[in-house]
């Protein structure tokens, strides 16, 4: 399907404020990024380099002043998800390179904490993908998905015990389940079409039968309409904005993703 993407950031900056963006989506397996406009008022230098995780990220120094973000992008991505029902588990030992530091703790996803847990959830599951499934299945049947709950990420552990939050904060738990029986497992973000509320979308990628598959708990069923903006550990890596300085927020934010004809 194609898809409209638009997200708007607006900031009322009192000093020069230095941000690091992550607002490019890059064209991948499942997405192909036709065109692209990405427009700040007023026009300051960008420097663009690429993270550790393979993100395109912008790096400025916004004026004192009212500053404004504006990004769109017409993307096809697939209609619908991949499954892998039945996808193995892979070995540590032929785990490519690039997967070995998502099976570690991280900032909010203490994996470390949930070997048993996990293993009770998933008893009975052949190894891989439907661990995983069981894993998100669980997340959704006993973790209440409320959005707008928190500003703040929160990690997997805070999660599991107060049993609600946003779409960041289950895919933390998701992640952090994952490791714990050694699954590669990653963050998401990026949108989501037909997103109610419609915003910024989190989810999370578990690395089965030699590639990458989509879980997310927040969904009923898994529909096509995801566009993948950035990748990481856990929050702490994939934030659309950070900023530097005294504290700096949105006096505006605004996420649009429609379904267009090409």
């Amino acid at each position: 399907m194609w898809l409209s993407t638009r997200c708007v950031l607006a900031f009322d900056i009192l000093a020069p404020t230095p941000f690091v963006l992550m607002l490019r989506a890059r064209s991948g397996a499942q997405q192909w990024i036709a065109s692209e406009t990405y427009m700040l008022t007023p026009s300051v230098p960008v420097f663009e380099f690429t993270d550790g995780y393979g993100n395109l990220c912008q790096r400025l120094t916004a004026p004192p002043g009212d500053f404004e973000v504006i990004t769109t992008a017409e993307v096809m991505t697939a209609d619908q998800v991949d499954r892998g029902r039945g996808a193995p588990f892979v070995e540590i030992q032929d785990l490519p390179d690039a997967t070995l530091g998502y099976l570690l703790p991280s900032r909010y996803c203490e994996s470390d904490r949930f070997h048993e847990m996990a293993s009770a959830i998933t008893a009975g599951q052949r190894l891989g993908y439907d661990q995983v499934l069981a894993i998100t299945d669980w997340l959704r049947n006993s973790v209440n998905f409320q959005p707008g709950s928190s500003d703040a990420p929160v990690s997997a552990a805070e999660v599991n015990s107060r049993r609600f939050g946003v779409c960041r904060d289950l895919a933390h738990l998701g992640i952090a389940l994952c490791r714990s029986l050694s699954i590669p497992a990653r963050m998401v973000v990026g949108y989501l079409h037909q997103l109610e509320p419609m915003d910024m979308h989190a989810w999370f990628e578990a690395y089965l039968g030699g590639r990458w598959y989509t879980f997310d708990a927040t969904q009923v069923e898994l529909h096509g309409g995801y566009v993948s903006v950035g990748y990481g550990r856990d929050a702490a890596d994939v934030a659309v904005y950070s900023q530097f300085g005294p504290p700096v927020y949105p006096k505006v934010q605004t996420v649009e993703v429609k379904r267009i004809q090409r």
